[in-house]
C-alpha cells in the first residue's frame, strides 16, 4: 500500500511482456511512497493450453510469491494464481496457497477461455472461497474475441472485460450466493461506476423474465450489489474517473492501486498526480491510501 493492490509481479500478454523484480519493486515503491504492494500475475495468467503445465506454473509462482513475503512481509503480501479454466486444479492449488502458503487473497482473471466468473463451471471454486471468506482480486485479461488493429487492449478491452465479469457475477446470482468472497475490481471496475443505472436496469429485467418461466429464482434485485463490491483505483484515479466511482462505491471500499509493473512508472505517476491533486477528504484519501486496505488484511497493520 498505499492499498492492496499495487501490482506486482510478472505479466505477460499476447502483444507485450514485462519483467519484474524483488530490488526493482522496492524501489518502485519507495519513490512513490507506497508501503505494501500485493504480488499478483496478470494475464495471460498460467493457463496456456496444457493443463498439467499450468497446474506447475501455478505452484511455481505462488510459491515464489510466498517465499518474498516470508521474507518481506511489511513490504509485500500474496493473491495466489490458479489454473482457470481447469476448476479440479484450481481447487487444489487454492487450498494449498490458503492453508500453506497463507496467501492473502487469490486473483482470477476477469474471464477464462472466454467464460466469465459467474458461470456456473466455476462454481465449486466460488463455494469454496465463499466458506474460506476469500478476498479475490478479478484483473481483466484478453477479451474472447479477436482485438481490433491500432487499438491497445488496455484502453477499453480490459475495463469492458472487467464490467462483463462483474454482471455476470451479478446476474448468476453469485454475488448472493456467496457473501463470503470479497472480491475487488480492478481499474477502478472498468465501465462499473459509470453504467451503474444500466446495471440495475438488466438486474431488473433479468429478474422480469425469470418471473416468467420459472416460480422462483435466486437473482435477487438488490440495488446495492454494486456497493459489495471494492474497487482499486490503478490507473484510473484521475478526475474524470473519481467521481463515478465515489457515487457507487462504499468509502471504505476503495484501494489505492498502481499497475506496476504493466504500466510504466511515468504512467504510474501521471495517474499519481491527478489523484494526489483531486480535491479529496483527508479521511476518505487515507483510507483509499491505506486504511481501507488493513481492514482487509489485518495482518498489516503491524
Amino acid at each position: 500500500m498505499r492499498g492492496p493492490a499495487a501490482r506486482q509481479g510478472n505479466s505477460s500478454r499476447r502483444h507485450r511482456s514485462t519483467t519484474w523484480s524483488e530490488s526493482e519493486a522496492v524501489d518502485f515503491m519507495d519513490r512513490r511512497g507506497i508501503r505494501t504492494g500485493i504480488l499478483s500475475l496478470s494475464t495471460p495468467g498460467v493457463c496456456l493450453g496444457d493443463t498439467a503445465e499450468a497446474r506447475t506454473w501455478a505452484r511455481e509462482v505462488n510459491e515464489y510469491g510466498a517465499e518474498i513475503v516470508r521474507r518481506r512481509p511489511d513490504r509485500f503480501g500474496l493473491f495466489a494464481t490458479l489454473t482457470l479454466p481447469d476448476v479440479d486444479g484450481a481447487l487444489t492449488e487454492a487450498e494449498y496457497a490458503l492453508d500453506a502458503l497463507h496467501a492473502d487473497g487469490i486473483v482470477l482473471l476477469a474471464n477464462n477461455d472466454g467464460r466469465y466468473l459467474g458461470d456456473p463451471e466455476f462454481t465449486p471454486l466460488l463455494e469454496l472461497l465463499h466458506e474460506r471468506e476469500s478476498v479475490v482480486f478479478v484483473h481483466p485479461g484478453e477479451l474472447p474475441a479477436a482485438p481490433v488493429p491500432g487499438i491497445p487492449s488496455f484502453a477499453a478491452d480490459f475495463l469492458l472485460d472487467t464490467t462483463r465479469t462483474a454482471l455476470s457475477l451479478i446476474l448468476s446470482g453469485a454475488m448472493h450466493r456467496y457473501p463470503g468472497i470479497t472480491f475487488i475490481l480492478a481499474h477502478a471496475g472498468g465501465f462499473v461506476p459509470y453504467i451503474a443505472s444500466r446495471i440495475l436496469l438488466t438486474m431488473f429485467l433479468a429478474k422480469t423474465s425469470a418471473q416468467q418461466q420459472l416460480p422462483a429464482d435466486d437473482t435477487a434485485v438488490d440495488p446495492t450489489v454494486l456497493k459489495r463490491f471494492y474497487y482499486d483505483v490503478a490507473l484510473s484515479a484521475s478526475p474524470a474517473s473519481l467521481p463515478s466511482l465515489l457515487a457507487v462505491a462504499e468509502p471504505d471500499h476503495i484501494t489505492y492501486g498502481s499497475d506496476f509493473p504493466f504500466a510504466p512508472a511515468a504512467a504510474v505517476d501521471f495517474i499519481n498526480h491527478e489523484y494526489e491533486n483531486y480535491p479529496l477528504d483527508d479521511s476518505l484519501r487515507a483510507a483509499i491510501d491505506r486504511g481501507n486496505a488493513e481492514a482487509l488484511f489485518p495482518r498489516l497493520k503491524a
